[in-house]
């Protein structure tokens, strides 16, 4: 038995995987370093480099550890969610719950933009590509669900419509000079959902 598969071990690893998840969604990739996700952590240096076979290793968990809480955090949303016709303003906001965060709910731009950040900085990590894919087909069956559920059904290519109209509207509001991301795709939606 390794240390790292040991109870402590495995606290060790998760404490390391929440610091740098931590430290992705508040500064992006240049954010999540061996020594300040150790410091976050409150654990040695070198337990970085213990736990995890390189920095790339190290941000793979970080964004798999964030992409999952939010599944989860979806799927617990569709739990509640009786199969039922819904208006179109209550799909369009559990919608962009899921694609911008709750955070976007108060006009929060930074959570946004360090979320689209993440998005498009992935490509120029193609470590993290099949990751990404992988939550990409979990997040469409997630949708379609809801879709489903809210008795509006959607075919993936219709999914796959919805989302690069959501992402366009967002990058497109990113740059205004007062921007309101979550308005923005809003609208988008309503004018798309009618």
């Amino acid at each position: 038995m390794t240390a790292a598969s040991t109870p402590k071990g495995e606290r060790r690893r998760q404490a390391l995987v929440t610091a740098a998840a931590q430290l992705l969604v508040e500064g992006g990739f240049d954010a999540v370093r061996h020594r300040a996700v150790a410091e976050r952590a409150g654990l040695p240096l070198a337990s970085t480099t213990y736990y995890f076979s390189s920095l790339e290793d190290l941000i793979s968990a970080a964004v798999e550890h964030n992409a999952r809480e939010e599944l989860t955090a979806g799927r617990a949303r569709l739990a509640d969610l009786s199969e039922q016709p819904r208006s179109t303003e209550a799909v369009i906001e559990l919608l962009l719950d899921l694609l911008l965060g709750v955070d976007s709910r108060h006009g929060g731009v930074e959570p946004v933009l360090l979320r689209y950040e993440r998005l498009v900085g992935s490509p120029r990590r193609p470590y993290l590509a099949p990751l990404m894919r992988e939550m990409a087909v979990e997040l469409q069956k997630l949708l379609a669900e809801i879709f489903s559920r809210s008795g509006m059904d959607l075919d993936s290519e219709q999914l796959t419509d919805l989302v690069a109209l959501v992402d366009g509207a967002v990058v497109n509001a990113l740059i205004e000079s007062d921007p309101d991301p979550r308005a923005a795709a809003r609208r988008t939606l309503r004018k798309w959902l009618s």
